[in-house]
């Protein structure tokens, strides 16, 4: 009677010690992944991580903010507290500080963001925005131009996004561009990085920068769902025009 006590003691005992060790074994591995991505946002836990929001082109207020951006830093707010962080909404026009003192995510192309057009003209010097009435506009990194399309009866149509990680280096924090030719493009383009962020982090490393071009399939049917990856566009993005080189402060150094 006694050897079966103890050997029940002791399968209880070795049960326990392995759901320990399981447990234990998970919660290292989720704590692992946590710190990678903090690292690939730059968002460690207590910090402050800025959202920088856009204006709604289209109204007659600039304090107005289309109901898809909206949603747009919905989505990023429950990004930044996954990580631990506090998220901080901006307007694009009071924000007045550099790069790297904070996480950054800044929302909406360069004529609906004063913050994107000053980051696209210093990092992203060979990228461009054309916008004309009633059209999605088209969007010109290098030599290379990507027109958006408004859905008919023979084709689905499509809009236009740039993704960018900017990494300032130096130990410093990164800054997300989302860069969508409508609202609902810079939808999708955030709903893409939520969904693709470990895919990103493993293809770029934790520090690495990038610029995506992105497309999104009939957004007027599909809304923010449907988004593909065009093109890794970095190289050309980051490549200084021929005329911005021969400006630039090293060509006009004595």
């Amino acid at each position: 009677m006694a050897d079966m006590v103890l050997n029940l003691v002791l399968g209880l005992l070795t049960s326990a010690i392995g759901a320990a060790v399981g447990w234990l074994v998970q919660f290292l591995r989720r704590r692992r992944r946590l710190d990678r991505l903090r690292t690939f946002f730059g968002m460690p836990g207590g910090s402050d991580c800025l959202l920088v929001v856009n204006r709604h082109v289209s109204a007659n207020s600039g304090q107005s903010v289309h109901r898809s951006d909206v949603s747009a830093l919905m989505e990023l707010a429950v990004l930044v507290s996954s990580c631990g962080a506090r998220p901080e909404i901006v307007s694009h026009d009071q924000v007045h500080e550099g790069l790297g003192e904070k996480a950054e995510f800044c929302l909406g192309g360069p004529h609906s963001n004063e913050r994107a057009a000053a980051h696209l003209l210093w990092r992203l010097p060979n990228v461009t925005f054309q916008y004309a009435p009633g059209t999605w506009g088209s969007v010109t990194v290098g030599e290379d131009e990507y027109h958006g399309e408004p859905s008919s009866q023979t084709s689905p149509g499509w809009s236009y996004a740039l993704l960018a990680r900017l990494d300032p280096g130096a130990g410093r924090r990164p800054t997300f561009l989302i860069l969508g030719q409508a609202a609902i493009a810079n939808h999708a383009a955030v709903r893409f990085l939520v969904r693709r962020q470990h895919e990103l982090m493993r293809r770029y490393g934790p520090h690495g920068s990038f610029v995506l071009m992105l497309r999104v399939i009939n957004p007027g049917k599909y809304g923010p769902d449907e988004v593909e990856l065009v093109a890794d566009v970095t190289a050309a993005a980051t490549t200084p025009a021929p005329s911005a080189t021969s400006q630039s402060p090293a060509a006009l150094a004595p």
